[in-house]
């Protein structure tokens, strides 16, 4: 200690406590971002987990002034002075501050003495010797030899960690594609009672599978490829089949009927932004609700509702396929925008097709159905948005393959679509002319309101105005509405509950060839509690109820108890 003055020791000892949490601070940084790239394979956004964040990192700083909590009257402002200005070894926090009150472990010490001496061995080998004085060289020298140990742990942190992040790079799926999985069992229970003597009962235990090929090309864009496998049936058909077949009032949410329990491709999208303000999709294998807000938070088939009927409202399931399937091979080819027109206000518009051709010729993609819809979302605050909607479609057929209930004109014109009305079997039954489809205009409005950060209510109503197409004239109105309050987080986070109540849709009247009364007006009441178990694993028990199946009161009350459990990786 005889050769180095003590103030040089005291200023260079001060200087190194104070910068050592800084400058380790950086290397922390860079090793937590390091981390978190590697637990970032389960987030959405694709540059995230396969770029280092430049923000998470250090940076250095020139000029003490530039560390925004760094004060000329602190105790070691002097000493941060000499560091940044003759040495340049001090590095500032992204949001330019220096954290000087926090603590710090020998090894962050460690790392910011090496650092400092790294700096001084740079100018040392520019020839610039002569600019470091040999009384804080000599004190650094020997706090180095001190930390020494500290040091060779620290590399040796360093080095694990670079060959971590070496076996995740050769190891890793695609440097733009993550791959998203989800499996659902699920454990229904159905019981209906009607009129007739005998009462129907089913019990299934299904499942479905579904895995997510997520690209990003520039880290805005999305590119989704799903392949898709189950063998969930429809409870409908198996409850009163030829009523409920068609409604689909009682279907499980997460029902899609893939044969033989064979992948298939599911969707097939690609989502990319033009501008700030407006995000374009295509999609040879979509849905709408890729593009329309369904303004509905339990929507989910595998985290929310139970039942198919209260995903979504008639905007999006009005002729959302063809009505002969399930499959994505019958599904929609899709093409829209979400236009932001202001903070608050986004406008959302699709054009859809049904792929295979319809023996008809009319409408879509190849003679299939077609669809036109458009939405308006209105947010004026945070915890209020409310939308307006408007759709026209052709729906092939005698349904409008909406997946709700008593969703034709009425049993004369439901038996004999595509047939001469003058002329069923051989028994003349009426006036002459054909239908050959439907032509619907289906307007919604939908509000969802945050009450609390906990809990919420959302509801939404319709009217539907259908018309035949073909030779014989027949038009129906129908109406559908929905209410429901659920709560988030209410004992454990992640955890969901709600109870909904609404009326699937139902004919109000008839007109033109189609008979029918508008019959007993149904409704569905549904509860359910969704137990977050992990991060991964979730299980929803809930059960709902169908009353007047299909508009018949004959029909009596479906029951349906349900034990859903869902896997995500």
């Amino acid at each position: 200690m005889s050769k180095i003055s003590k103030k040089n020791y005291s200023i260079v000892i001060s200087a190194a406590v104070a910068a050592s949490a800084l400058i380790s601070g950086a290397a922390n940084a860079q090793s937590s971002t390091g981390s978190q790239s590697v637990r970032s394979m389960s987030a959405d956004t694709l540059v995230e987990q396969t770029q280092l964040r430049p923000s998470a990192v250090a940076q250095n700083v020139t000029s003490v002034s530039q560390l925004s909590d760094v004060r000329p009257t602190d105790w070691a402002f002097t000493a941060l002075q000499s560091l940044v200005e003759r040495y340049g070894c001090i590095a500032g926090f992204p949001d330019s501050t220096f954290r000087g009150r926090q603590a710090t472990t020998r090894y962050e010490f460690a790392a910011g003495l090496n650092a400092c001496l790294d700096k001084i061995n740079e100018i040392i080998a520019a020839g610039l010797a002569d600019k470091v004085s040999k009384e804080d060289f000599a004190v650094v020298q020997k706090l180095q030899e001190e930390f020494a140990a500290e040091l060779a742990t620290l590399r040796g942190r360093v080095d694990a960690l670079e060959a971590k992040t070496a076996l995740l790079e050769a190891q890793q799926f695609s440097t733009t594609t993550k791959l998203r999985g989800e499996a659902i069992f699920g454990l229904a229970g159905a019981f209906e009672t009607d009129t007739t003597p005998t009462n129907n009962t089913n019990t299934v235990f299904a499942y479905r599978v579904r895995l997510n090929l997520d690209t990003s090309f520039t880290g805005k864009d999305l590119l989704r490829t799903r392949l898709q496998a189950s063998n969930t049936p429809n409870l409908s058909t198996a409850l009163n089949p030829g009523v409920l077949d068609a409604s689909s009032s009682s279907s499980l949410s997460f029902q899609s009927g893939t044969p033989n329990n064979a992948f298939e491709i599911n969707r097939l999208f690609y989502r990319f932004p033009l501008g700030n303000t407006f995000t374009a999709y295509i999609a040879p294998i979509g849905a709408p609700e890729d593009v329309l807000d369904p303004m509905n938070p339990i929507e989910s088939d595998s985290q929310g509702t139970l039942s198919r009927f209260l995903r979504f409202n008639p905007l999006i399931r009005i002729a959302s396929n063809n009505g002969s399937s399930n499959s994505a091979l019958s599904g929609l080819a899709i093409a829209g925008f979400d236009w932001k027109i202001s903070d608050q206000g986004n406008f959302q518009f699709i054009y859809s097709a049904t792929n295979p051709a319809d023996a008809s010729g009319q409408g879509g993609l190849g003679g299939g159905g077609t669809k036109l819809a458009a939405q308006l979302v209105y947010k004026p605050m945070a915890a209020l948005k409310a939308a307006f909607g408007y759709a026209y479609a052709y729906t092939p057929g005698n349904t409008l393959a909406s997946g709700l209930n008593a969703d034709s004109f009425g049993g004369f014109a439901v038996a004999n679509v595509g047939r001469p009305y003058g002329n069923t079997n051989g028994v003349a039954t009426g006036p002459g002319g054909t239908i050959t489809g439907i032509q619907s205009n289906t307007i919604v409005g939908s509000l969802v309101w945050d009450i609390t950060p906990k809990f919420t209510f959302n509801t939404w109503g319709s009217y539907i105005f259908a018309n035949s197409t073909g030779t014989a004239g027949a038009n129906t109105t129908f109406t559908s509405w929905v209410t429901t309050f659920s709560g988030k987080d209410l004992f454990l986070e992640g955890d969901q509950a709600a109870i909904s109540f609404g009326q699937p849709l139902q004919r109000t009247n008839v007109g033109g060839v189609a008979q029918g009364s508008p019959g007993a007006t149904p409704y569905l009441l549904e509860t359910f509690y969704r137990f977050r178990v992990s991060k991964n694993i979730s299980i929803t028990p809930g059960i709902y109820w169908v009353f007047n199946q299909g508009s018949s009161s004959a029909n009596g009350t479906a029951t349906v108890g349900v034990i859903r459990t869902t896997f995500s990786f």
